[in-house]
Order: structure tokens, then sequence, then C-alpha cells
């Protein structure tokens, strides 16, 4: 066998002039080629093809009751605006009981797990607790209400042997709202004011993003001592000298300046250096001066390797660590810019391998399946090759999400886990979890607890399978995610994705809105007579005759992929 693989790969640089990054030139692989890719055990991971889960640990399943209630957050909140018992425990058991791969899921990310204000927040509608994990109160912590260091580092593990990257959530922009138990930090770490007017750069950058949201100083690149909120809380702990000693190293070895931001980036790349997190979900990238993150990403990439170094037994494959940045408002059509009126700026050029599509939802309501497809397929190939984005369709806090009464929830799955780029399941896309929750104010509406019942029922079962059955086949094929697009038939609607690079192939035939019962579909030139092709969708094998197959199945939809040996 390894005679035949290395006879196709000399066939293939010759014929096809294979380069090391892959191409996007649709080709007619021969023989030799399908039985080299047939052969594979798995597909390799590729980030930019990725199928990631996004969850609220406090809203998805609790695994362990006894820290339901800690720190004293006893004061009555407003409705979904406390803690409801969410843990890293129960993540855990979910991997283990298979939900994620039987979902085709190949990353997770979930929100902040860091320190969070002990205090509540009085937001006008009733007290907040920090439950959604964006007010860091300490770094180098991880809440109790959340779980502890050792069930992250276990998480992170079983994540891992279950074929899944973990992608943490970090804040760098700003700490958590002052409250009575959580002093605001020294006035060279932080601004209270003025609040963003977002005018222009600067009024997006230098500024607070709410009232009571002290900005962290990023921009400072003067020497700081450690906050005294901060020096207070370690000294409480008995663990102040050995912070100060860690920190001690790290900008020796670092050779970074002691400021604000080079702080934050020694407490956030800490988890990748120590635990083997795979890439960063950044928050509030617009907020905070373009270079900061170029710095973060070095230092992130130098932790992973690190990490891999000591680990060796650990490592899933050689991807460096990945970068994907929430820049609200950012939208695919913009290419590689961001335009903030009196300035732009391109963040792909300061770390960021990916970038939320904002875009995503509007598209996926106002274009044919067609229109949607190859238009990603063309951005992603031009303006943004190299790059990719994440598109998704319901989210913590878009308030006016793809289908927010889940009236077209298998329109939402086909489209999302089908379309060019990185797909992100928000916890309950695939159950129809309401988006529209009673007595609740604002986003606590799209933060409602996991609808685990709902599985009881025919109907959210169904729904489901759909989810999964698109989900393995999204995971199993990174053409769907990184290859080319290419129409074979407009009525019935047939398309092809194919990637290829100097060893790898992988071809699939997708159909959509087809008849139900028998129906004939063009595979084109894209594989040979005699090829065994399954449905993925139903299960049917079929064989290739005059470049075509023939599917019976009660299923619009075809998902033909080659048989694995």
């Amino acid at each position: 066998m390894d005679t035949i693989r290395l006879f196709v790969f000399a066939l293939c640089s010759i014929l096809f002039a294979c380069k090391k990054q892959p191409s996007h030139v649709p080709i007619a692989p021969n023989q030799n080629e399908i039985k080299a890719f047939s052969t594979l055990e798995k597909p390799p991971f590729i980030w930019q093809s990725a199928n990631v889960y996004f969850l609220l640990v406090d809203r998805f399943k609790n695994g362990d009751p006894t820290n339901d209630n800690v720190l004293d957050r006893t004061k009555k909140t407003a409705k979904l605006r406390g803690f409801e018992g969410g843990d890293i425990k129960g993540i855990i058991q979910k991997i283990e009981d298979g939900y994620f791969n039987t979902l085709g899921i190949n990353a997770l990310w979930f929100n902040p797990v860091v320190e969070q204000i002990h205090g509540s927040v009085d937001e006008g509608t009733g007290n907040t607790y920090p439950f959604h994990g964006y007010w860091t109160k300490d770094w180098t912590q991880i809440d109790p209400n959340f779980g502890t260091y050792e069930e992250l580092a276990k998480l992170i593990d079983v994540a891992h042997q279950n074929g899944i990257r973990i992608l943490m959530d970090v804040v760098l922009n700003h700490t958590g709202p002052v409250t009575d138990k959580d002093p605001v930090w020294t006035e060279n770490w932080v601004r209270t004011s003025p609040t963003c007017t977002y005018k222009d750069y600067n009024s997006a950058v230098s500024c607070t993003l709410v009232q009571n949201l002290p900005d962290t100083k990023t921009e400072s690149d003067q020497a700081v001592t450690l906050p005294q909120p901060l020096i207070d809380k370690w000294t409480a702990e008995g663990r102040l000298q050995s912070e100060k000693d860690e920190l001690d190293i790290f900008f020796a070895k670092t050779g970074l300046i002691r400021s604000p931001k080079n702080y934050i980036i020694k407490w956030l790349t800490d988890y990748v250096r120590e635990l083997g997190i795979d890439g960063y979900r950044v928050d509030t990238v617009k907020h905070v001066e373009e270079d900061v993150w170029a710095v973060l990403s070095e230092q992130a990439k130098i932790a992973f390797i690190e990490w891999k170094n000591k680990n060796p037994n650990k490592v899933l494959d050689d991807n460096e660590f990945y970068m994907l940045g929430e820049l609200y408002g950012y939208e695919i059509n913009g290419g590689r810019m961001y335009d903030f009126g009196d300035r732009k700026v391109d963040y792909f050029a300061h770390g960021f391998d990916n970038l939320i599509n904002f875009q995503f939802k509007k598209d996926a309501k106002q274009l044919s399946n067609e229109k949607l497809f190859s238009t990603y397929d063309n951005l992603l190939r031009t303006k943004l090759i190299g790059k990719s984005v994440m598109n998704y369709i319901s989210s913590h806090d878009d308030g006016a999400p793809f289908d927010k009464d889940r009236n077209t929830t298998y329109e939402s799955a086909t489209k999302l886990l089908l379309t060019p780029g990185i797909s992100q399941i928000y916890y309950g896309d695939e159950t129809a979890r309401s988006l529209t929750i009673e007595d609740t104010q604002g986003d606590a509406t799209l933060r409602s607890t996991m609808n685990w019942d709902d599985l009881a029922s025919e109907e959210t079962k169904s729904l489901l399978a759909h989810w999964q059955k698109l989900g393995q086949f999204r995971k199993d094929h990174p053409s769907i995610g990184s290859g080319n697009h290419k129409m074979i038939s407009a009525s019935p609607y047939i398309f092809s994705r194919q990637y290829k690079t100097d060893s790898f192939i992988d071809t699939v035939v997708i159909g959509l809105g087809l008849r139900k019962g028998t129906k004939t579909i063009k595979t084109a030139n894209l594989f040979l007579d005699d090829t065994q092709l399954v449905d993925a969708y139903s299960g049917q094998e079929v064989i290739v005759k005059d470049h075509s197959v023939s599917i019976t199945s009660e299923y619009d939809i075809v998902l033909l992929e080659m048989k694995k040996k």
C-alpha cells in the first residue's frame, strides 16, 4: 500500500502540479486517487471547515448540583438573569454520552469560565449575576459556579479524546462591573468613562462599552504594578507571592512590558500552555487596538507549541493555535477590512484566522441556496483566501436571529451546515429550544436552559436527526466548508464540493429540494462508473452508471459520498 500511495502522490505532482496549499480547482480523480482517498480512516481536521457548538455553561446541563449555590449569589434576580446550575461537569457528561459526536461537532466553544464578579448588577430590570461569563474578576481562577480548574482540564482531555477541539472564550477589553463586592481596579489599569459612541475609531476603542463596565487601558505601554483589588484578593487566598513569581518568569522570558494588556495576555495564555486549549474565540475585538490582538496571537501560538512539546501523546494534529474573533457588525462581503468611518482595519492581518460573520442570517433569508453557496465560495476564495468566517443562525446576544420563532428549523440546519465557512450551532438550534421566553428582558430570552426534556417527543427527535445527519456529513467532509462549490444541475438542484491537497482529495455531491421517491442524481465527471457511493442521509448504497446514480428514498435531500472501506 505504501508503494501505491507513493505512486499516487508522484502522479498527482506531475499531472496536477500539486502544491502544499489546498487547491480549489475541481478535478476528476483517477482510480488510484479514489482508492487512496477511500482507505483513509478519517479526514484531516481543517479549522476552516469546522462544525462548532457554542453553549452557555450555566444553561446547558447541571452535572454537579453541589456547586449551584456558592459565593453568596443569593439576591433575587430578574427572570433568567441568575445562575441556573449548569456547569463544566455537565458538558463532560454530554461529551461522554456521545451527544456532540452524534451531532458531528468537532470544535466546542463555551462562554468564559474564569472567576466572575461576586456581586450582582441592577440593570433596571432587576438584579443580574454574571452567569454569562463576560464580567471577569480574576483571570487566573475558575469561577466555582462553573466548576474547578481540574474539571476544566478533564473537559479538555475528554474532548480531545473524542476528536473535539476547544475554543476558549476570552475577554481582554474589560473587567466586570463595580459592585459592593467588586471594587474598581486602579486608574492606571482601567477607565470608567467616557461611554463609547461608535462615531469613529477612537470612540469605539478608548471608551467603556456601557456604563459601569471598566475598560482595560489596552493602549497603554507603561509598566504598572498589580491592581490593589487583585493584590488584596491573592493575599487573602495565600497565593500572592506564587502569582508574582510566575509573572516575573513570563515577563523575563517574553521581554514584554508589564502593561495591563500584557498581564492579561499572560493569564490567558497560561490556559493554553497548561491545558492545551486549541484556539480562542475573542470577545469585543473592535474595542481593543488591533496590535494587541497580534501579541495575544503570537503568545498563544508559542504557548500551544510548548504544550505540544510537553504532551506529545495528547497532540491531535499539527494545526497551529487558532484565533476566531467577534468583531461586532463584521460582514463577509467586506472582505478583510472593517470600516470605522474614519479608519479601516484589517484584523485578519493582526492575528485572526476567522471572524464571526454577522451577514449570514440576512443572506440565509434573502438568497436562494445556490446564490448563498456560490457567493460565499467566491468570497472565501478571493477576498478572504487563506482565511475564513463563522456563520450562525442564532446566538446569545443577537436579538434578530434567522429563525427566532423556530418556524424553519430544517431549513436552518440545511443552510447553516452546507454553507462554505465554519458553522456555529448555538445550543438548542438542533432541538428548537425557544428563543422567546415570557417575562424576560433583553437578551435573557435567548439564554434559556437547554430543552433536554423535549427530546422525548418524536417531533424533536426527527429534527435532531436532520441536524445530526448534516452535521456528521459536514464533519466527515472538509470539502463542505473549504472546498470548491460547483452547481451540477439547477433543476433538480444538485451541486458538488471538492477539496484537494497534495495528499488528500474529498469530493461530495449534494441534492436539495428533490422529489421524494425515486430520483436520478447527476455526478458529472467526479466519480468513475462502477464507483460505490452512499447517500449519507438515507443510508442507501448506489453505484455510479453513466455519470449518475438512482436513489429511492422518502427524503428530498441526498448527500452522496464515497463508500468507506
